[in-house]
């Protein structure tokens, strides 16, 4: 399988990729979760303001085969989401890496070390 896994995102065993500029993390679904989940038909996205806990669930995303939780790769605000998904949720298979879903402001920089790096997530998809 020939996975598209940016370099210098971040990546949770969920499928969500992250990227980090100082205190704030853009979140999205990857090349891989994209591809399995299909076609990608609804987005549902959280309250800007909202408080969220790394991996508890802040939305949802719904394809012609299934739906899938998604969950926040850090602990924060959500400060800005992506209105555009609402009416095109099918820029997350067009683009993954373009369509961002949230913003958070962290509140908890040390969970950064948790999430994976580009090599790691790779290996974790050839292996699930």
């Amino acid at each position: 399988m020939d996975l598209n896994i940016p370099k210098q995102l971040k990546y949770t065993s969920e499928h969500e990729w992250v990227l980090i500029e100082n205190d704030v993390a853009t979140v999205g679904i990857t090349d891989f979760a994209q591809s399995s989940l299909g076609d990608i038909v609804f987005v549902e996205l959280p309250e800007v303001g909202k408080q969220i806990n790394r991996k508890e669930t802040f939305g949802v995303v719904e394809s012609i085969k299934s739906v899938s939780d998604l969950f926040a790769p850090l602990s924060g605000e959500v400060i800005e989401v992506n209105q555009t998904l609402e009416e095109s949720p099918e820029m997350c298979n067009q683009g993954p890496y373009q369509a961002w879903i949230i913003k958070i402001k962290l509140s908890n920089e040390n969970e950064i070390s948790e999430l994976l790096d580009a090599a790691k997530y790779k290996q974790h998809c050839e292996n699930s």
